[in-house]
């Protein structure tokens, strides 16, 4: 009679060192063969030069007081800071009055306390936070920044600039682009010939002619297509050409989501009694708009970018604002084109910063689970 063999399995046995925590993730990610340490011991010394360059001009060797040019001159070759901050105001506000900035400010607060609690998913409210936005936002910001109504002082569009028009422009275009681009996706896949023409005619036109040249259009040749005595001024035409110009590439965007979507989702809606409009709003966009958040988002920055253009018809963004000041001979100094444009693009970099991390939070949070 055998006895019966007892086995007693034995503890798992912790991962090597060299493949946990912080040195094995620089193990497995920077040194892990020969090609990758070469790589990593360039791009080391390649961010070394560049942040010790950067750090040298904007901190060490920068000037950060004075009056004028001659602090600047002054100084080792470095940062100008003293000209962002003397022309502070401009680049904000252009030459809106200096007693009526409270009014650009006090609309720039009630934007960013509509839209914060409207990008936290978990905030309550949503409905009221977008008819807030949508709905008295805008007009509560016109009545504020033109004036002439209860008591506050008219102020024309051609004294705005600065970072007002660049948010003014984007928000507006951005805002515009998005509805307009789903209607005419939607438009360009309909089974009606004549509304798939015209969108089809839209989206090709305007995708096939530069921003600059809808600008243009928009400026000089819009008016001539008014009736007598009716007249936009030249920010309204900008808004106008640049939300129509930047529909149409949202169009193509949210087209190629609508093509993703597999046919069984058509017919389900349909299996299911829904209409066109019900069908499209309740499965069908809710899906294809999810698939197309990168590129959607991509396209708002897009947008936001490309409003320095509207300096070609001589609106003063943000940037034209800071190439304007230029000509101050009071400021004439080698270093102060180069503090502007790094102050202009530290500025546009956190915008599009800020939209891209958001994009990415509401991808993860959506689970699209697709690579």
């Amino acid at each position: 009679m055998s006895s019966a063999t007892h086995w007693t399995p034995k503890p798992p046995r912790p991962a090597p060192v060299h493949t946990v925590g912080v040195r094995g993730w620089i193990r497995t990610n920077l040194f892990a063969t020969p090609s990758d340490t070469l790589l990593t011991l360039v791009a080391m010394a390649v961010l070394y030069l560049t942040i010790d360059t950067l750090v040298h001009w904007a901190y060490i060797d920068a000037t950060f007081s004075g009056a004028n040019r001659d602090a600047c001159l002054k100084a080792v070759q470095g940062a100008c800071w003293p000209f962002v901050d003397a022309k502070l105001g401009q680049f904000i506000y252009g030459r809106y009055p200096e007693l009526e900035r409270w009014r650009v400010d006090l609309v720039f607060a009630s934007g960013v306390i509509g839209l914060i609690p409207l990008l936290i998913p978990a905030a309550p409210f949503k409905r009221a936070n977008v008819i807030y936005l949508l709905g008295f936002f805008p007009v509560f910001a016109f009545i504020m920044l033109t004036g002439g109504r209860f008591g506050l002082e008219p102020v024309e569009t051609t004294d705005w600039g600065g970072l007002l028009v660049t948010l003014v422009v984007a928000i507006t275009g951005i805002v515009a682009s998005l509805p307009l681009g789903i209607l005419l996706a939607l438009g360009r896949r309909s089974q009606m010939p004549i509304v798939r023409s015209l969108c089809i005619g839209f989206i090709e036109i305007f995708r096939g002619v530069p921003l600059i040249t809808v600008l243009f259009m928009a400026s000089v040749m819009l008016p001539l297509f008014l009736p007598d005595g009716v007249n936009f001024d030249k920010l309204m035409r900008c808004l106008i050409g640049v939300a129509l110009f930047s529909s149409a590439y949202m169009a193509e965007v949210v087209r190629g989501g609508l093509q993703a979507i597999p046919k069984g989702q058509y017919e389900a809606a349909a299996a299911l009694g829904l209409g066109y409009w019900k069908s499209m709003r309740l499965i069908i966009l809710p899906q294809a708009l999810k698939l197309v958040i990168p590129g959607i988002v991509n396209t708002f920055i897009g947008l936001f970018k490309d409003t320095t253009l509207v300096l070609i018809v001589g609106l003063f963004d943000l940037l034209g604002i800071v190439q304007f000041h230029f000509t101050d001979a009071s400021w004439a100094t080698p270093e102060t084109h180069i503090t502007g444009y790094a102050f202009a693009a530290f500025v546009f970099w956190v915008f599009c910063f800020a939209m891209s991390r958001y994009s990415i939070f509401m991808e993860n949070r959506l689970s699209t689970e697709r690579d």
